[in-house]
């Protein structure tokens, strides 16, 4: 699945974008992404990680 997060498996959320005479339409907000290269189980790879997981520490950058 696209837009996940391989550290914590945070994905998509949805709601509702609403106009100011109150109309709604489907939305979806998106995580925050990252291209990072890191170490796991000893090994160099690349993944796609959310910036809350990297602040956070739970990705050691290589």
């Amino acid at each position: 699945m696209a837009r996940v997060c391989e550290v914590c498996g945070k994905g998509p959320r949805y709601g509702n974008r609403v106009s100011h005479a109150h109309n709604t339409s489907r939305r979806r907000w998106n995580v925050n992404l990252r291209p990072v290269r890191a170490i796991v189980k000893g090994e160099h790879i690349h993944l796609r990680a959310c910036t809350a997981c990297i602040r956070a520490g739970r990705v050691k950058k290589a």
